[in-house]
Parts: C-alpha cells; sequence; structure tokens
C-alpha cells in the first residue's frame, strides 16, 4: 500500500517532470559545442581518410607501378586497374578506376601501395550530380593529387615517424 502512495505522489506530484526540467535547467546556461557547419568546421587529422588521389614523383612521372596490390586489398572491389609494360620494361597503369559508391574509405588501398602512388587526402566535400560522374578515372585522381600535393606531402611528414 505505502509503494501504491508513493507512486501515486510522483505521479500527481510532477516530481518527474521538475526533475527533467531541472537538467534542461542545468544545460541551459552552460557552453554550447554545436559546431555551425558549414560555417565552422572542425580541425582534421593527417589520417583523414577523404577523397582519393593519385600522387606523381618530382619529375612528373606518375608513381604508381600498376603491382595491383590495391586492387587486391580492396574488400568492396572499388578500383580497377589494367596496365601494360613500356619500352624499357616497366609497367605502368593504363586503367586506373575508382568507383566512389564502392568505396568504403579503409585505407587498405593507401597501406599496401609500396610507392605512396595512391592516397586518401583531407577533401571530403564533394559531390556527384549526373549519373557515371562517381567513377573516377587516372586523369581525374592525378589531377586530383597534382591540385592537393602540398597538403598531401605535408600530411605525409607529419605522419612519417608513425609509418
Amino acid at each position: 500500500m505505502i509503494a501504491f502512495i508513493k507512486h501515486q505522489v510522483k505521479t500527481f506530484g510532477l516530481i518527474e517532470l521538475f526533475k527533467g526540467l531541472a537538467v534542461t535547467g542545468k544545460y541551459l546556461f552552460k557552453k554550447k559545442i554545436t559546431v555551425r557547419y558549414p560555417e565552422e568546421k572542425t580541425p582534421l587529422s593527417p589520417r583523414f581518410r577523404g577523397h582519393h588521389a593519385l600522387r606523381r614523383y618530382e619529375n612528373g612521372e606518375e608513381r604508381c607501378i600498376a603491382c595491383k596490390l590495391c586492387e587486391a586489398v580492396c574488400p568492396a572491389n572499388a578500383i580497377t586497374i589494367e596496365s601494360e609494360e613500356r619500352d624499357d620494361g616497366t609497367r605502368r597503369t593504363t586503367q586506373y578506376d575508382i568507383d566512389m559508391f564502392k568505396c568504403i574509405y579503409c585505407g587498405f588501398c593507401e597501406e599496401a601501395c609500396p610507392v605512396d602512388a595512391v592516397v586518401e587526402t583531407r577533401v571530403f566535400e564533394y559531390e556527384f550530380h549526373e549519373r557515371g560522374t562517381h567513377i573516377m578515372t587516372k586523369e581525374q585522381l592525378l589531377a586530383f593529387g597534382d591540385k592537393h600535393e602540398s597538403q598531401i606531402a605535408a600530411d605525409r611528414a607529419a605522419d612519417a615517424k608513425y609509418r
């Protein structure tokens, strides 16, 4: 009977309501932690995995040696590579495509690459407006890498002691 009376007092006395209002009032005047994206942006780690890019050497030659390790290690089968042998006996890619819809941004391709040819940049704000544009070709990836090479090199230098 006493439990029933306590329950009625809690229910009709609105004790839970006032407890909830106390919690709301406590946080009402504290500093807000909400980030107003896109006006404000949070800092990104040098290890952030965003848009893919292909890199070149300083002399302008592409780094990819067509070993196909990135294609083999990709769990989503998002990478397609075709290669051919050049006159000097080295292999180079003729096709290097990444399907950005399939990619899960795990970074395995970046870790598997022996020459740091494929990297994931800090760029995460991109969209596709037409069907078929989500497949990034070799030329697009190289152009993206050329555009962001300074940031990629800085991120690699910051992360070098951990590799």
